[in-house]
């Protein structure tokens, strides 16, 4: 296949790929609406509830699949990786749902967040790797697109099987058995990654000798990747911590609000994620290969600050200040930072590591969120909204600076046009014999 072609899949691979994003997103949800059940179910405290959120696929578990992916990826190839860590996604989400105490649901988070780990670097690198240049950001916002897909029809499910109680949550858990299953027939066609393969590696996972070091070493083996790895990782670090915890812990963010009706609470956030749709769809996917990346990432971290100002500040407001707010994180979401961080992680990196270097950044920043995730419901009842915003707030400010800032100029180039403009030319490795030792 020459590279920079049009893919032989199209957009049929671009969409069976993103749905690693839609079932992360979907399992994160999932276990957001069902927490309160679960924990009045097995009567857990808050702090058991915390060590769920902080394992699971929003958090400590996808942390682990992404340090074993990432590298595994750029070793055996994107396909190996995109398809086998859906089997485990299978497995995690039938134990989640059929669990009948704690540690049997802690299993399934846990095997849950490994799978997702694994696939969603491996499914930003194969679609930026197989998209025309031109239209890069478009083919990448699919994954974004499918990603606030998921918690739209995942709360909106919540809201018509709230009824049904924990039996409700759990049919949200075998819906995502079924969709997994669903992508994974539909995968099994997909050839691997073009340029993968072109520039040395092959399906049987040992890489040829023209390519530099591949995985971890190679990624630390440059000053480069390394100013890269801070960048990036430092946009979605702080980025992550506020996305994180709105993701998990919203329904209990709106108690604290005033918003006590758990069926509202799913229809604010059915209005929050239709707009990630929609900015999604009719502001990354259609603007990001067309104007300045630096002004559309400003923008849409820009509008998240502004909606959580807004919560902060005007909660005895009550439901306008809500809706204000899923107004604005919701289309902030859509054009901020996870999308474009899922655009230039795959472009800054050659290669041989590029999936490395997402899994690694991926790691360190679902580790961090789930050390917050573990103690956020009881800082969020201890302090209370206004101090638990605040701190947020702030967060969300460091990850506007900085995108803002350093934005790269790679819009519409080749990712070999990029790579030789970052590494002054095409990765060699000076020593065949390293692949053994990687």
């Amino acid at each position: 296949m020459k590279i920079g072609a049009k893919s032989t899949t199209g957009w049929r691979g671009t969409i069976a790929v993103a749905m690693s994003n839609y079932i992360e997103a979907g399992s994160i949800i999932a276990i957001a609406t069902s927490l309160g059940f679960w924990q009045q179910h097995f009567g857990l405290s808050n702090l058991a509830v915390g060590l769920l959120a902080a394992l699971s696929a929003n958090a400590g578990g996808a942390a682990i699949g992404a340090a074993l992916g990432g590298p595994a990826c750029d070793r055996f190839g994107r396909k190996a990786i995109y398809t086998w860590d859906l089997i485990t996604y299978m497995g995690g989400v039938l134990v989640a749902a059929f669990a009948v105490n704690f540690w049997m649901l802690l299993a399934g988070f846990v095997i849950t967040g490994i799978a997702v780990g694994a696939g969603v670097p491996a499914s930003w690198t194969y679609i930026a790797e197989q998209a025309p240049s031109a239209q890069r950001a478009k083919h990448v916002g699919t994954a974004q697109l499918a990603w606030s897909i998921g918690p739209l029809i995942g709360f909106a499910l919540a809201a018509g099987l709230s009824p049904l109680g924990l039996l409700g949550s759990r049919l949200i858990f075998l819906h995502l058995f079924v969709v997994a299953a669903v992508v994974w027939w539909i995968r099994q066609g997909l050839p691997e990654s073009g340029i993968w393969k072109a520039e040395g590696g092959n399906d049987t996972g040992h890489a040829q000798p023209r390519l530099g070091q591949r995985g971890l070493r190679g990624l630390f083996s440059r000053k480069v990747n390394i100013t890269a790895l801070l960048f990036l990782g430092s946009i979605y670090l702080f980025w992550n911590s506020v996305a994180g915890q709105a993701g998990i812990f919203m329904p209990r963010v709106y108690e604290s609000a005033g918003l006590h009706s758990t069926v509202e609470q799913d229809l604010m956030q059915v209005l929050l994620w239709g707009c990630t749709v929609a900015a999604t769809y009719f502001g990354f996917m259609r603007y990001g290969d067309r104007i300045s990346q630096r002004w559309l990432y400003t923008l849409g971290a820009a509008l998240g600050v502004a909606g959580w100002m807004v919560l902060v500040l005007f909660t005895s407001h009550g439901l306008p200040t809500l809706v204000a707010f899923a107004v604005l994180w919701g289309t902030s979401c859509g054009i901020g930072a996870q999308a474009f961080y899922g655009l230039w992680a795959s472009e800054l990196f050659a290669t041989p590591y590029r999936a490395s270097a997402q899994g690694v950044m991926f790691c360190i920043v679902r580790a961090f969120t789930g050390v917050l995730s573990y103690a956020f419901p009881t800082l969020l009842a201890a302090t209370g909204l206004n101090t638990v915003g605040s701190l947020l707030i702030g967060l969300l400010l460091v990850a506007l600076l900085i995108g803002a800032i350093w934005t790269p100029d790679t819009r519409c180039k080749t990712l070999q046009q990029i790579e030789t403009e970052r590494y002054g030319a095409p990765v060699e490795d000076p020593d065949p014999t390293d692949y053994a030792r990687v």
